[in-house]
C-alpha cells in the first residue's frame, strides 16, 4: 500500500497511507488513513490542482452533501470498510 507524505506550509509532513481512490463528476479523490491496517482515523481528500501543476494539491472535503457521497462510493470499493 502506497504512503504519501502531505505537507502543510510550515509544519512537518505527515504521512498517510492511500487506501483507495476514485474519480467522480471529473473530481479526483483519494480515501488515506494513518495506519494501513485496523480501526484508524480516515480522510477523504479532494485533488484542486490543475493538471499543469507539478505537484498535487489536496484538501479535506468538509461539505456533508459531498462527504457521504463520496463514502458511500468508497464503502463499495472497499467491501470491508465502513467510513462514519
Amino acid at each position: 500500500m502506497e504512503k504519501i507524505a502531505f505537507a502543510l506550509e510550515g509544519e512537518e509532513p505527515a504521512w498517510f497511507y492511500v487506501l483507495e481512490q476514485t474519480t467522480i463528476g471529473g473530481k479526483h479523490y483519494i480515501l488515506v488513513a494513518q495506519e494501513e491496517e485496523g480501526d484508524s482515523q480516515a480522510l477523504i481528500l479532494k485533488e484542486i490542482s490543475a493538471q499543469k501543476d507539478a505537484e498535487s494539491v489536496y484538501e479535506a472535503v468538509e461539505d456533508d452533501t459531498e462527504l457521504s457521497a463520496v463514502a458511500a462510493v468508497f464503502e463499495n470499493l472497499l467491501e470491508d470498510i465502513e467510513i462514519e
